[in-house]
């Protein structure tokens, strides 16, 4: 059974940072592409950013170019969102997901197969 926890969230000031993990089980996690998606209250789901099997290959949403890195480590299976700059439009439920597939960008939250409970991003002004 697969299992992501994710952790790492909290209140921050704006321009803070924050470092969000996803620990993942149950899965061959190197063989896993891996996302972040974030929910605000009363807004949809949208695609933060997504880090392709074998670590090399990343994307990102429009609004986290500059500010947010993704990232993973196999050896831990646990990928990571580094926040910087963070604004108060960031705040959101973060979560991470899992995909076995092939997807063009990893933006769509169709493809993925397993999903975190998230983690509560709260940015003050």
């Amino acid at each position: 059974q697969v299992q992501l926890v994710e952790s790492g969230g909290g209140l921050v000031q704006a321009g803070g940072s924050l470092r969000l993990s996803c620990a993942a089980s149950g899965l061959t996690f190197s063989s896993y592409t891996m996302g972040w998606f974030r929910q605000a209250q009363g807004k949809e789901r949208e695609f933060v950013a997504a880090i392709r099997w074998g670590g090399v290959l990343t994307y990102y949403a429009e609004f986290a170019k500059g500010r947010f890195t993704i990232s993973r480590d196999d050896a831990k299976n646990t990928a990571y969102l580094q926040m910087n700059s963070l604004k108060p439009e960031d705040t959101a439920v973060y979560r991470c997901a899992a995909t076995s597939k092939y997807g063009s960008g990893y933006a769509s939250a169709h493809l993925y197969d397993s999903w975190g409970q998230g983690t509560q991003v709260t940015v003050s002004s």
